[in-house]
């Protein structure tokens, strides 16, 4: 056993894999869902990825519990956490290996928690959590190569919804306490 490739984005990686002699292929692939540079990954990419027959595991911080569902549905075989030990990620590992599926109690319970939380776009999401932390609106609009009111139309939104989901927020602290709340950020 041992890595065979290594890429920073999933289309670099599905590239390589369309390319590969079978006798390189891997058996399971470890996909970390945000990622710096370029775009999350793509659950229609990893739902075509399973269809092939690759194992497909996710190695995350969890800060997109909607992000590791939607993955989670298109195929992926379990969810290895970022704050797991050594020995559950190796054993993890191993699971997925052999066909068996992984998430661990503490893995699961946010997963589930984040199932009561206002649905968000991908891009309501992660201005959220960037607004959230500490940047201004135009830090955000800058990060996410947005424009300024783009990203104000995108925090409005995200008030709209939490307030359709009984949990009205108006202010920027109370947004930090929803998205720690719902998992998008650490305390």
């Amino acid at each position: 056993m041992g890595v065979v490739f290594s890429s920073e984005t999933l289309p670099e990686f599905v590239t390589w894999w369309n390319h590969a002699p079978s006798t390189t292929k891997p058996q399971l692939l470890l996909l970390d869902l945000m990622v710096d540079h370029g775009e999350p990954a793509d659950p229609a990419m990893v739902k075509r990825l399973v269809a092939e027959g690759l194992h497909v595991g996710i190695f995350s911080e969890l800060t997109s519990p909607s992000r590791v569902r939607r993955v989670l549905r298109a195929g992926a075989s379990g969810v290895i956490s970022k704050q797991d030990t050594v020995e559950d990620i190796v054993h993890a590992v191993m699971e997925m290996l052999h066909g068996g599926t992984w998430v661990s109690p503490k893995t699961a319970a946010i997963l589930a928690q984040g199932a009561k939380r206002p649905q968000l776009s991908e891009q309501e999401e992660r201005t959220l959590k960037l607004y959230a932390s500490g940047l201004t609106m135009e830090e955000v609009a800058h990060r996410i190569g947005i424009k300024r009111d783009t990203a104000a139309q995108y925090i409005k939104r995200v008030k709209e919804k939490y307030h359709a989901a009984g949990h009205p927020v108006s202010t920027k602290l109370e947004l930090r306490a929803a998205a720690i709340s719902d998992g998008l950020l650490d305390d």
